[in-house]
Order: structure tokens, then C-alpha cells, then sequence
């Protein structure tokens, strides 16, 4: 029987497995030398995932029926270009579930995401040190603004 992986709303009982994946992804950026203070997890994704004032959405990639993925986004706006976004907070696939296509798949399902709203443009960081990231997103398409600098002010 051949396994299907199944892109899907993720929803308030994925908090737990989503938490998990957040502690391997934070791990995983350790690793590269990222030293932030990770603080995501299962009471977060709870907290400001959902309810009328959700901070994010998010999309679960399942595959067998057991969640090995998630990607995080809200909408934005580019004034430079006029246009809406959705930017993408966060996207992870474990690490036994890599190259099956489930990334791909899900970049594909938050680009149907947005455009029911009009958005016509993903936006995202990534650490950069994270290279294998880097080569993924630009096998997919896309390309770093070299000219942008991420700025940072806690309130």
C-alpha cells in the first residue's frame, strides 16, 4: 500500500505534535550556531493560533496519517509593490519525512492560502547558516533579497 501525504488546516488538537516539531526545528538551529531564545511550543501554538484575533494560521502536512510538518503564515502588505503577502513565520518537516515532497507541498498549499485574498507574494527569513533551507526555497523559486536588511525592536 503506497503512503499519501495529506495537506490540512491545522487545527487546535495538532498542538502537541506541532510543539514537538517546533523543539526539533529550534534544536536543529542550534545546531547551525542560532543561539535565539526559542520559546514555541504546543501552549503558544494554542494561544495565539487561535480564537478571532489569531496571530497566524497554519497548514499540517500529514503523511500516513501521522503529522510530520507544519508552516506557519499570516497575511502582510509590500507597499513597494502594492500587493499583499502572506508571510511565512515558520515551516518544518522532520527529518525522516525529507524529501518525500512535503515541503513542496506545503509552499504549494499556503500559495492557495493566500490567493483567495488577493495575496501575490511569500515572504520569509532563514537563519543563514540554514543551507540546506536556502537550497530548498531556491529550488522552488525563490530568490534572497540582498538588499533588505531584517530589523528587530522589542516593545
Amino acid at each position: 500500500m503506497k503512503k499519501t501525504i495529506k495537506i490540512r488546516v491545522a487545527r487546535a488538537e495538532d498542538a502537541e505534535r506541532v510543539g514537538e516539531l517546533a523543539r526539533d526545528f529550534s534544536n536543529y538551529l542550534r545546531g547551525l550556531g542560532d543561539n535565539s531564545d526559542f520559546r514555541f511550543d504546543a501552549a503558544a501554538y494554542l494561544r495565539d493560533g487561535f480564537g478571532p484575533k489569531a496571530a497566524f494560521a497554519g497548514l499540517v502536512a500529514e503523511y500516513d496519517g501521522r503529522v510530520v510538518g507544519y508552516l506557519l503564515f499570516h497575511p502582510g502588505y509590500d507597499t513597494d509593490r502594492a500587493v499583499r503577502l502572506l508571510h511565512i513565520v515558520d515551516l518544518y518537516v522532520e527529518e525522516s519525512s525529507r524529501g518525500k515532497g512535503v515541503g513542496q507541498l506545503l509552499m504549494r498549499a499556503v500559495t492557495e492560502e493566500g490567493r483567495p485574498e488577493g495575496a501575490s507574494a511569500l515572504v520569509w527569513t532563514v537563519y543563514t547558516r540554514n543551507e540546506m533551507a536556502r537550497q530548498f526555497y531556491e529550488r522552488f523559486g525563490a530568490r534572497l533579497a540582498r538588499d533588505l536588511d531584517l530589523m528587530y525592536l522589542e516593545i
